[in-house]
């Protein structure tokens, strides 16, 4: 599970903060794509895909400690030690943080250093940082975006400092496209987000070290949310809606009552009413709009996320000769 703490990130303004306006600089908590009013809602969204672990983000989650922390005693007093907790920060946070969060239940943390300082980091904070954190029992790595190759980060993975570094490929977003653009960078040909030049010196320089993890846009756009998506729907699936390859859910949407399904014998298991229609099997929906007993309706496919976002909607429409002559076959009863 994705747990976004916090919005602002007062100690850092980076050109490439990939951020939209709906998470930079807000005070408001999101577990994945729901909003956090309640401890529940946290609980909820775990429990809603398995979650076997969950990643601390923002903005700066040590800007709100007090915050963060209280988060990771509720995930680990609620699924036990064996669920795995990471936090992304740009900031080095001193001891004091270090100690506190792991005594919250923080097991691994993914420093950002600024990208001005890259290769001077040595003699500095950020290297003080790693040993610190790994004395106060956190696992200290890199996360960092892929801007251009680094050997300074090989290093600290040489010398034991850190335990890894993602390198997660330079993108574009709708939060930083106009910042990137001013500091000369471009999309790839044909590529949705990634941007054009930098792949291709990390891939020769860093990705063959054992400790070094190149993670492409492909990869964390498609297969990461991809697997999020399935193991939400394997939970929150009715017993007629079918789970695609992609983790989505796909069922029908017909505009009539129930008392018409019950007139046509559909059980009550393959189907669910609504305030205004019902949704049913969609290989249901398609025979009986083909066969006239219900005028129209559509295949819906949908996220199985909290907000539900609609992927596609397949319209279905009786044919001419199975509903002329006589009445619509449904009519909105509910």
């Amino acid at each position: 599970m994705v747990l976004f703490v916090y919005g602002y990130c007062d100690q850092r303004d980076c050109f490439y903060c990939p951020l939209g306006e709906n998470r930079k600089n807000v005070d408001a908590v999101y577990a994945n794509e729901r909003r956090v009013e309640s401890d529940e809602d946290v609980l909820a969204e775990a429990r809603r895909m398995d979650a076997l672990g969950t990643s601390i983000t923002g903005g700066e989650p040590q800007e709100a400690l007090d915050r963060t922390c209280r988060y990771l005693s509720l995930l680990k007093e609620e699924f036990g030690e064996d669920h795995h907790t990471h936090l992304y920060t740009g900031i080095t946070g001193g001891r004091e943080n270090m100690r506190r969060l792991s005594e919250a239940g923080l097991d691994e943390v993914r420093f950002h250093p600024p990208y001005e300082q890259w290769g001077d980091l040595h003699g500095t904070e950020w290297e003080d940082i790693l040993y610190v954190a790994r004395e106060e029992g956190l696992t200290p790595a890199f996360e960092i975006p892929g801007i251009r190759p680094e050997p300074e980060f090989l290093a600290f993975l040489d010398e034991g400092a850190a335990e890894f570094c993602n390198v997660n490929e330079f993108e574009m977003s709708d939060g930083n496209y106009r910042r990137m653009q001013e500091h000369g960078y471009e999309l790839q040909e044909g590529h949705m987000s990634a941007v054009e030049g930098a792949r291709e010196g990390i891939l020769e320089e860093m990705a063959a070290h054992p400790k070094v993890y190149f993670c492409t846009s492909v990869f964390k756009d498609a297969a990461q949310h991809r697997n999020r998506m399935k193991r939400m729907a394997r939970n929150v699936s009715r017993p007629f809606d079918e789970v695609s390859e992609d983790g989505t859910l796909v069922y029908g949407k017909a505009w009539c009552g129930e008392a018409r399904l019950r007139e046509l014998g559909v059980p009550e298991e393959f189907y669910a009413v609504k305030r205004e229609h019902v949704e049913l099997a969609w290989w249901l929906l398609e025979e009986m709009v083909e066969e006239g007993d219900v005028a129209e309706g559509e295949v819906v496919e949908q996220y199985p996320s909290v907000d539900g976002t609609v992927v596609e909607r397949t319209p279905l429409e009786a044919p001419r000769e199975a509903t002329s002559g006589g009445p619509r076959a449904g009519t909105a009863d509910d």
